[in-house]
C-alpha cells in the first residue's frame, strides 16, 4: 500500500483536522487543473476531495507540474463516488459551482468548513446533483461574451472570495520569497 503522500495514496490526510474549506472536484478530466487547485488548496489550507472516477492517474507528471513542489504538503482524498464522498465529507452546507446557479458566488455567505463543489471540465456537474441542491446552486458573474472559465481559474475566484469572508486573509503577511530569484528575501 502506498504511503499517505505518495502519489499514489488515496488520501493525504492521516488524522481528523478541521479545514476552513473543503474543495471538491467531481469527476475531474484535466491534470493540470487538479494540480492547480491543488496548490490553492495549499495556500488557503483547504482540503481537496476528488470524486473518482477522474479521467487520468493521480501520479500524473502533470498534476505535479501544475501543483509545483507543494503536492506533498497538500490535504486531499481521493474517493469512489458521491455516496463515499457524502459518509466522509464533514461539511453540511454544499455549495454547487454551475453556469445554472441561481445566485453569484458574491452573494453567498460562506462559512467556515463549507464545501465548494466543481463539475467536470467537459460537461459539469449531472442533472441529479443538481436537483438535490436547487437552493445551493452558485454561478460566478461573466459580463464578456465568454461562456464559461477554466475550472482552476473559476476555483480560484470562489475560493477566495469564500476564505475572505470567513476571515481567513485577514492580517496574512506578505510571501517572503524574491519574484526574480525565488529564493528568501534577505531582511
Amino acid at each position: 500500500m502506498p504511503a499517505a503522500g505518495s502519489p499514489n495514496a488515496r488520501s493525504r490526510t492521516t488524522s481528523a483536522p478541521t479545514y476552513p474549506l473543503h474543495i471538491v472536484l467531481y469527476q475531474p478530466e484535466i491534470p493540470p487543473n487538479t494540480g492547480n487547485i491543488g496548490r490553492s488548496c495549499v495556500a488557503l489550507g483547504a482540503k481537496l476531495w476528488i470524486v473518482g472516477p477522474t479521467g487520468f492517474s493521480l501520479d500524473s507528471k502533470q498534476i505535479r507540474r501544475s501543483g509545483l513542489d507543494y503536492w506533498d504538503d497538500l490535504a486531499w482524498e481521493l474517493v469512489d463516488d458521491w455516496d463515499q464522498l457524502i459518509e466522509r465529507l464533514p461539511s453540511q452546507r454544499l455549495w454547487l459551482l454551475t453556469k445554472f446557479g441561481n445566485r453569484a458566488h458574491c452573494d453567498v455567505d460562506f462559512q467556515m468548513g463549507d464545501a465548494l463543489v466543481f463539475g467536470r471540465e467537459s460537461t459539469g456537474l449531472p442533472d441529479w446533483l443538481h436537483a438535490q441542491h436547487v437552493e445551493r446552486q452558485v454561478f460566478i458573474p461573466m459580463p464578456g461574451p465568454v461562456r464559461c472559465l477554466n475550472l482552476s481559474t473559476a476555483a480560484g475566484i470562489v475560493m477566495y472570495e469564500a476564505a475572505r469572508q470567513i476571515g481567513m486573509l485577514h492580517n496574512v503577511p506578505p510571501p517572503t520569497m524574491s519574484r526574480s530569484t525565488n529564493t528568501e528575501l534577505e531582511t
